[in-house]
């Protein structure tokens, strides 16, 4: 009874984070922006400074009418947001916290593997939608979420592959266990491919051609209408979490921090993954969409050479210590 109370308990934690942290990202993304464009943002909506207008917007969203195409596949259309948001509530199963037994939610030994190819499939919700919805726009914005998946796939699999050379396992608790301070400088330039490597896979702006609202109207999500829309929006939040977390985990050390790791552990993982959640908002606020040449002249010119260099720099490193 006390094992089955203790998985139930962390599922609990675990979907309580999913459903509040990602809200949490939103507001901050409404302030954030509207601080750096010099305006208001949200004012009213539960009082101090608009603090439930993601609240106000998810009553608005459950108000209005789903509507489904009429030539678009039913099935396939309906199933796609659940597809997109899904899966990063599984990856979080996987992310550990802090060091304690109790602070991750399941301790996996292929974890890397796992939270990889999670992930990957939460992408595909972007690709039924935009296929399902029997629009051109969506299977435009569809088309350019299946090449960008392409793209980016794979510099996300070689840096991470890199941590998981250094540290002899692909465990995230152990890559954890192994972790040192002086892999940061040689880890950095992994550390930046994936981070921008998971933004194009989130679809996030300066990566946001499959949803170029000035081009194809908003891409794959284009005849999406009520709670069917809220939740791929729910989905782009919950992947910038799920994104942090790892960046956080595999390159930044996670709960090691300059003091207080036993018992603070936790705190210094929340830490850096909000940093790394303002560095998000601030480069949507920075800088402009790429073009769809320009994206995939970034993957395959530079991340994917960066990151191979990264995979052979760990083998050399790796060799001279041992």
């Amino acid at each position: 009874m006390t094992d089955a109370l203790d998985v139930i308990l962390r599922l609990l934690i675990v979907f309580v984070v999913f459903l509040t942290f990602p809200l949490i990202v939103g507001q901050t993304e409404h302030k954030v922006m509207a601080h750096m464009q010099g305006r208001l943002g949200p004012m009213y909506a539960g009082g101090f400074h608009g603090w439930a207008q993601l609240v106000a917007d998810g009553v608005k969203f459950a108000q209005k009418e789903d509507v489904v195409p009429a030539g678009a596949d039913r099935r396939v259309f309906q199933l796609a947001p659940a597809v997109a948001l899904l899966p990063y509530l599984v990856v979080l199963l996987a992310i550990p916290i802090g060091p304690e037994e109790g602070a991750v939610g399941q301790v996996l030994d292929a974890g890397v593997f796992f939270v990889l190819a999670v992930m990957g499939v939460g992408v595909l919700g972007s690709l039924m939608a935009g296929w399902a919805s029997a629009n051109k726009f969506s299977l435009l914005g569809g088309l350019r979420t299946a090449a960008q998946l392409l793209a980016y796939e794979l510099p996300m699999l070689l840096t991470a592959a890199s941590v998981a050379m250094a540290a002899g396992t692909v465990s995230l608790p152990g890559i954890l266990d192994a972790f040192e301070w002086w892999w940061l400088p040689w880890q950095i330039v992994g550390a930046i491919v994936f981070f921008v490597a998971g933004l194009a896979e989130l679809q996030r702006p300066p990566f946001d051609m499959p949803v170029a609202d000035s081009e194809i109207i908003f891409g794959a999500y284009t005849e999406y209408t009520g709670l069917r829309f809220a939740l791929f929006l729910l989905a782009e939040y919950a992947g910038i979490i799920v994104l942090c977390g790892l960046t956080t985990v595999l390159f930044l050390g996670g709960w090691h921090g300059p003091w207080g790791a036993d018992g603070l552990g936790w705190v210094w993982t929340l830490l850096k993954t909000a940093v790394l959640a303002f560095l998000v908002i601030w480069l949507r606020v920075t800088y402009p969409r790429l073009r769809e040449d320009q994206l995939q002249k970034l993957s395959w010119t530079l991340l994917v050479p960066l990151s191979l260099a990264q995979i052979a720099l760990t083998g050399i490193v790796k060799v001279v210590i041992s």
